[in-house]
């Protein structure tokens, strides 16, 4: 088997970095306008990939998030204003494009959900607290009192004959 020489081993590793690097870039959109570009770059980072599990179209390679962000870079260069072409991809994607979705009657629980559960918690930690306070607090039956009253009494005396021999 022949060994592969450290450069062109390098030489390789660089190639393929080269052409990885430039893989993703042939739909890159940039604005000479800064306003323009940071809209663009707002609106990539605001709308999540449908593919994707929970990527911004901004950092998704995959072909669907590439067209996306080609509509985008389109809908600011006809002049839509940032709320239509989110409009465009909800209508075309569903709710579930907008990291933030709108508070609707049908959202309702993406909203509400956290808070529910937090609360289902405060209260569930709150039933436990108060019921390890009841079982510590609830008084010692007939039986358990004459048996901690023997323990008591055998650890007085054994204490007591301990001090006598010393």
């Amino acid at each position: 088997m022949a060994v592969i020489p450290r450069a062109l081993m390098a030489l390789l590793v660089a190639a393929l970095l080269m052409l990885t690097g430039t893989a993703g870039a042939d739909d890159l959109h940039h604005f000479d306008d800064p306003a323009l570009q940071a809209r663009y770059d707002g609106l990539t980072a605001s709308l999540r990939c449908p593919k994707c599990q929970n990527q911004a179209i901004g950092d998704s390679g995959s072909p669907i998030a590439g067209d996306m962000r080609t509509y985008v870079a389109r809908a600011l260069r006809r002049g839509d204003s940032d709320e239509d072409i989110r409009q465009a991809m909800v209508d075309r994607f569903g709710d579930y494009v907008l990291y933030r979705p709108r508070l609707e009657w049908r959202t309702i629980a993406l909203w509400a959900g956290p808070g529910v559960v937090v609360l289902l918690g405060v209260a569930a930690i709150a039933a436990l607290i108060r019921s390890r306070r009841l079982e510590r607090a609830q008084a010692l039956n007939s039986d358990e009192r004459q048996r901690l009253e023997t323990l008591l009494s055998r650890h007085e005396r054994s204490n007591h004959q301990d001090r006598s021999q010393q």
